[in-house]
């Protein structure tokens, strides 16, 4: 039986998370330690005491859901047939098929974030969730709106059949929004997030990672690696590297992800980190597979 791996991206964090696993496992400790050290500040800190308001910013968020998802994935000691993560967490999954280094995984993820930080500041943006329409009402309504580089929305993570989650320039998002509950839609919900993440509007955080990338070692995965761009998977280092470089500006292919995942064989999903979100999604896009989490 194939088993996959998922890693969860940002919403999933909370605080706490990780705290008990360091106080009475040395390995997990060392670990998060060498983290802190990489980082040059103590993450773990802020993961496990928060406050809130510190964890949830992008520049903080993106490396503690890496280091918590790694390192619970170290102790579980087994090798998966393939890998996923969702956004930040396609980084992990990247790190645990042995295609990207911790260390240089970590470098990577601290800059992304804060790379992402800096451009939803400068390129003020939004996201919304929208749940109970067809993907192409989503993406026809977008398409209508989206008409200038200034008013910018499109369809930013397909989650699952009849979720999809919309970015861009807050106007336009905040139209997108009026548009959907018009035509049916049955949950319309802005995101707490700091910029519009899988859009255009993060540009300029793309060509500093892309230079960032073009430095690291991308090794041949120990797993399949399902890549967010494309939702397939791939075994070539250079492919990986190209699609990791598109992530930021696509949407999250997810839904075809777990499609692509139960095609190739995968029956048993786990989702290691924090949360259960990647799970819920799991048990709304496929039937006839296992499910089960560790954090």
């Amino acid at each position: 039986m194939k088993k996959a791996y998922l890693f969860p991206g940002q919403g999933s964090q909370k605080t706490g998370m990780g705290a008990d696993h360091y106080r009475f496992n040395s390995d997990f400790q060392k670990r998060c330690d060498q983290a802190n050290e990489i980082l040059g500040y103590r993450l773990t800190d802020i993961m496990f005491e928060g406050p809130d308001t510190t964890l949830t910013q992008t520049k903080y968020t993106q490396p503690a859901l890496f280091v918590h998802s790694f390192a619970l994935f170290e102790l579980l000691g087994h090798k998966p047939d393939m890998v996923a993560g969702h956004s930040l967490g396609e980084y992990t999954a990247l790190a645990a098929s042995g295609v990207l280094a911790f260390e240089d995984a970590l470098k990577a993820v601290q800059r992304r974030g804060e790379l992402m930080h800096d451009a939803g500041e400068t390129q003020p943006g939004s996201m919304a969730a929208i749940i109970g329409l067809d993907d192409e009402a989503v993406e026809k309504i977008c398409g209508e709106i989206h008409s200038e580089p200034d008013h910018v929305v499109i369809a930013a993570n397909y989650n699952t059949k009849g979720q999809l989650v919309i970015s861009g320039h807050a106007a336009a998002v905040d139209e997108a929004m009026e548009r959907l509950k018009e035509s049916g839609a049955k949950i319309v919900k802005k995101l707490p997030v700091s910029g519009a993440f899988h859009s255009p509007l993060m540009a300029s955080a793309r060509e500093e990672l892309e230079v960032i990338l073009d430095t690291l070692a991308f090794g041949i995965p120990s797993a399949g690696v399902y890549s967010n761009v494309t939702g397939t998977v791939s075994h070539d280092p250079e492919v990986i590297r190209e699609n990791l470089k598109l992530q930021l500006l696509k949407p999250v292919r997810w839904a075809q992800t777990l499609q692509s995942m139960q095609q190739d064989g995968a029956r048993h999903f786990v989702e290691v980190g924090s949360g259960n979100v990647l799970q819920g999604l799991v048990k709304r896009t496929l039937s006839g597979v296992g499910i089960s989490g560790f954090q």
